[in-house]
Formats: C-alpha cells, structure tokens, sequence
C-alpha cells in the first residue's frame, strides 16, 4: 500500500448476472489482497443493485466488474447510473472480461474507468487502482 494513503484502499470485486466464470475474478481478488488492498468478493449472480448497495455499505474506492457474458453494454451502464443516483462520485468503477475495443470506449465516454482483457498483468490493474484513487479519494 501507498505510504501518502491514510488507510488502505478497499475494493469490491463482482461478478454481475448469470455469468458463472469466476476463475479471473478470484485470481484479481487475490492479487489485490497481495498488492495491500482490502478487497470484497461479492460472489457470483449479484445485480448492479447488490454491487453498489454493497459498495455503499462496505465504504470501497473501487468497483471491480469481472464479465465475460457479453452484457458489458448492459451491465456497466445500470452500475454507473446506479453510482450517480448514490452520489459515489470518488468511487472507481473497472472491470475486465471480453469487451470489444468500440465498446471500451463507448463505457470510458459514459465514466467508466479503464477496462482489462484477458491476460493483463494483475499489477498494471493494482497499479491503475493505486494511481486512482491516490489521485481522487477525497
């Protein structure tokens, strides 16, 4: 963790709908947790409600969405509308999973932060979170 951070950086890690693939979303937990971060895996099957109640109540910097259903285009737009509503305006919301290049830019445009393919290595997404949220926690 960060020495210029008062407490550590807590994160939310969700698989979203009826994708059952949470392999990548285990192996993200984990090397968060090794990287200093507190993280929260909410498990599969959550709704875009769950995760940002859960986010709410569990105080996070960051939403992690893991997705490989194809309901990118569905999912991270309820979850960022859902953020607004709730006024978690310093909360990060990433992800990763199968999401075309087109529609990564698409999700950026509407406030959703940078989103991973498969294969990246896990520290370019503990450092992307670090640098966030040392530049955005208020």
């Amino acid at each position: 963790m960060d020495k210029s951070l008062s407490r550590p950086i807590r994160v939310l890690v969700a698989k979203v709908g009826l994708d059952g693939h949470d392999r990548g979303a285990k192996v993200i937990a984990t090397s968060l947790r090794d990287a200093g971060m507190e993280v929260i895996y909410t498990g599969l099957r959550q709704t875009p409600e769950m995760v940002v109640n859960a986010a709410i109540q569990e105080d996070v910097d960051a939403i992690g969405i893991s997705i490989l259903s194809g309901a990118h285009m569905t999912v991270f737009p309820k979850i960022i509308n859902l953020m607004k509503e709730n006024n978690l305006t310093d909360v990060l919301l990433t992800g990763g999973g199968i999401i075309p290049e087109e529609d990564r830019i698409r999700l950026q445009e509407i406030g959703v932060g940078k989103l991973f393919a498969p294969g990246t290595p896990t520290t370019d997404i503990s450092t992307y979170i670090l640098d966030w949220v040392i530049e955005n926690r208020r």
